[in-house]
Order: structure tokens, then sequence, then C-alpha cells
């Protein structure tokens, strides 16, 4: 329990925070440093075995292993692994890529990058994710690409997805940077489509300290993939379009591979983490927590909860309490792509639902530095927020 007992004990009021150290949704794994250790000590022995595999080569075996695919190939991070795989599958000719806009805030950023018109569509109430029904709203004569991308929770409706992209003869890459361990209709994530995408940011499941992969089941795109990735530069000297520097250290892959083997001791962690929550938030009216899909496998890594019509605080002035708490929770996806400004050239129907979601969830306080203890606080802070609404909304707003 939290030893609040009138608002003046908020922080944002002056009083203490909760927490000395921030507590934040960043996943922040740390694997067994001996294992990390270990492997990075072979890179220094490789220097005395001409031709031995690298350890980026190493990675990309076992992802491809882990994934269920042919064909793993690791970049220096997960933004130039979707850039140059949608600068590989865009239709030639063709200028639009369908996308929701209810995901990471860089994407359209990438894609414009590309040269590709972002072309937003809606998204699933219930998945959070595009659809196939949502996106066969946009596709037209110019459509170069559907992307699909997984939510933070489960997964989206992705055999629809490709389905629709066999039936209008077009590539389909999927962003699955959230979906690293879960499965959809019981088959692996990673083999959806004609690319998947993750990341191995410090934030994500396998923590790379930072890093990126694509795995695919086509020989000539991870071909001309590992090309690009090296500058473009082939083995007689000459060059290809759109190369860049885009290589995977080794000290890099030494890192996702100890936490490659942490991932069941970490899936475990964060399905403990999960259950408190849900035990916990129950007792708090107006919070929903996203629950996962415990039918398919889950790496139950985020928490995402929803703000219903019984919450009596804006969403702005909630995580305005919590992040004086130093509880570091953060909207979800918000604001919606469409509705930034942008200097490059975008397209948008209706996106009414988009809209109306990106206002009502948010991620709380999860991963490698958050213990029972702390979800337990944390809970107990939502619901001294909700027992004192009236009096909180009314001090903010004095201000």
């Amino acid at each position: 329990m939290i030893h609040k007992k009138n608002i003046s004990d908020l922080a944002n009021f002056g009083g203490t925070a909760l927490f000395a150290t921030p507590r934040s949704t960043s996943n922040l794994v740390r694997p067994d440093v001996e294992t990390f250790l270990l492997h990075s000590k072979s890179i220094l022995e490789q220097r005395r075995r001409i031709g031995a595999p690298s350890l980026v080569e190493q990675l990309e075996r076992e992802l491809a292993e882990f994934h269920n695919t042919t064909f793993c190939v690791a970049f220096s991070n997960g933004f130039w692994g979707l850039a140059l795989a949608m600068k590989c599958l865009a239709v030639p000719g063709k200028t639009e890529i369908v996308m929701p806009s209810l995901t990471y805030r860089r994407m359209a950023d990438i894609a414009a990058w590309v040269k590709l018109v972002p072309h937003y569509c809606e998204i699933d109430a219930h998945t959070l994710g595009i659809n196939a029904e949502t996106a066969a709203r946009c596709i037209n004569e110019n459509t170069a690409l559907l992307l699909a991308v997984h939510p933070i929770v489960n997964c989206c409706e992705i055999d629809g997805l490709v389905g629709l992209a066999e039936r209008n003869n077009l590539p389909l890459l999927v962003d699955a940077v959230e979906s690293v361990y879960e499965t959809y209709k019981g088959k692996k994530i990673g083999s959806f489509g004609n690319a998947e995408c993750f990341s191995m940011h410090a934030s994500k499941l396998i923590n790379g300290f930072e890093g990126g992969y694509l795995t695919t089941n086509d020989p000539d795109l991870a071909e001309k993939l590992i090309k690009m990735r090296s500058m473009g530069v082939l083995e007689d000297g000459r060059t290809i379009p759109h190369g860049i520097d885009a290589t995977m250290n080794d000290v890099h892959a030494a890192m996702a591979l100890a936490s490659l083997l942490d991932l069941p001791a970490q899936v475990e962690r964060n399905r403990m983490r999960y259950e408190a929550y849900k035990h916990m938030l129950g007792s708090v009216p107006g919070i929903n927590l996203l629950a996962f899909d415990e039918r398919e496998q889950c790496s139950y890594k985020n928490i995402v909860v929803r703000l219903s019509a019984e919450w009596p605080l804006s969403r702005a002035d909630t995580l305005s309490i919590l992040h004086s708490e130093r509880v570091i929770a953060r909207p979800y996806y918000s604001p919606a792509l469409h509705m930034k400004r942008t200097t490059y050239p975008t397209i948008a129907g209706d996106l009414s639902l988009t809209e109306s979601l990106a206002e009502q969830f948010m991620l709380l306080p999860c991963g490698y530095f958050v213990d029972d203890d702390d979800t337990a606080l944390i809970v107990s802070l939502l619901r001294f927020i909700h027992d004192h609404a009236d009096q909180i909304t009314r001090q903010l707003h004095q201000k």
C-alpha cells in the first residue's frame, strides 16, 4: 500500500514521489553477464581462426531456427531492416504503402524515406491492428506494398492479410517487433507474408543493446538485403543501388545470443508480472487490462490498460500524476500518425475509430526492473487517483 493519505501527498502537489528511481515501460532485460562475456571472448579468438563464422552469422542461424524460417538477415537496428525491406518489396512504379495509423511513431517517416506515400487504413477495434477488411478499402492502382503491424499485445489477423495480398498480387511486409515470441493460430510469428521485421533494442524482448533482423523464406530477398546492408558493394567491387552501412556488429550479436538463451526464463517472469497486474487491477474501477490471448504462445511482455468511461480523469491528467510519482507510463501510440504534421504527402480517409482508440490506452511499467512490490504500489496509486479524482482535477487545473 502507498503511504499517501490526501492529495497533498502526491508529488505533483509537493509530496514525495512514490519511487526514488523511475519505473518505465521498457523491457531492459539483462541476460546472464557471464554468457555475454563468453560470447564476447570468442570475438577476439576469431581473429586467430580465419574463416570462422561470426557471431552475427551464428545469431542469424539461431533466429531462423527459432522462427521456423529459412533465412534471417540481421541489421544494425530495426529501422534499417524495415526501410531496406520496404525498398526491396515495393512494386516498381507504384507509390503507396497501406499501413495502420495507430503504430510506431516513425513508421511513416521510414516509408517516406524510401519514397512511398503512407496510405493510412482503419484498424480493428478488437485487435487494435490492421485487418483484411480495413486494408482492402485502401488498395488501388497505386498500391506498392501492404504493411501489417502487430499490436503491442497479441497479433493482428495476419491470415486474412496474407490472403488479401495474394488476391491483389501485392507483397506483404510484417512489422513484428512486439511479437517475437508469439504464435498465430499455433504458427510461430516470423514466416508470414514476404518478410517479417523485428527489433533488438534494449526495450524489446530480445536485447542486443541495439539491432534488428528480418526473417523470410525468399532466398532472393535475403541475398539482396545482405548485399544492401553492406553498402551495396559486391565481391567483385561493383555496387548495387540503395546500399547502406546497416550491418550488425558482433558485440551486439553476443548480447542478443545471451538474451535468446534467457528467453524462456524471461517469459515466465513476464507472465508472473502480468498475472500480478491482472489480479490487482480487478479492484480498480475504470481501468481494464488488455488481456493476452493465452490460447496462443505469449511473451506477456507489455502491460496495456484501457481507460473506460468509469475512469474519472483524462488520460493526460492521469499521466501527469503518474510521471510525477516516477511511474513512467505512456500513451499507446498516441497521437495517431495521420494526426501529425509531416513534410511529405500522406493519404487518410475516415479514421474516426483510430482517433477514438488512440485516446483510450496507456502502457504501465513492466520489464526487468519492475517486481511484484512495484506492481502493488503502482496499482495502489491508481486506486488512490481514482478515489481522489475530483480533488486532483480541481488542483491540477488551478495551476
